[in-house]
């Protein structure tokens, strides 16, 4: 159904192998459960670690509910790969303890899975986190459009 190669949004990507049906369970985001706590320190220790460097992104901590993340980061867990997008094709899904990305359009053969990242808009560090998807609707910035209208109204303020 898919297959990891290179992108041109970000190093590699995943991409549909055949017709992806909307609404079809594509692949799970595998990895280490870990606690919170946990996660904050792995997500702070990659991020300093890579924020400056040319290293763009590897950070790979998926919060999995109010107590637990995933940490994405191992080779064998090939949903890592996917990147984000201001107008993207997939969406997540967490159910039963398990993160699920599936499709929310129809997806076609040879086409770059995407899904928004959900990033909170956060006027301190959002430029930190550039977004390259190249579509249309890009904002510049990997935040989550449920935060758009703050970045928007963030932004007026400054003109």
């Amino acid at each position: 159904m898919w297959k990891l190669k290179k992108s041109k949004v970000h190093g590699k990507g995943i991409f549909a192998t055949t017709y992806i049906k909307k609404n079809s369970r594509i692949i799970e985001y595998i990895g280490e459960k870990i606690s919170k706590k946990e996660g904050d320190r792995r997500s702070e220790l990659r991020l300093s670690k890579y924020l400056n460097s040319k290293v763009y992104g590897s950070v790979y901590i998926f919060e999995l509910n109010s107590k637990f993340d995933i940490d994405g980061s191992p080779l064998y867990n090939k949903a890592r790969y996917i990147n984000h997008s201001c107008n993207p094709n997939c969406e997540v899904e967490i159910n039963n303890g398990r993160i699920w990305i599936s499709s929310i359009k129809t997806i076609k053969k040879n086409e770059e899975l995407s899904y928004d990242y959900g990033f909170e808009f956060d006027k301190e560090d959002y430029k930190d986190y550039k977004c390259k998807c190249k579509s249309k609707k890009c904002i510049g910035y990997i935040i989550s459009k449920d935060d758009w209208p703050k970045y928007k109204r963030f932004i007026k303020k400054k003109i």
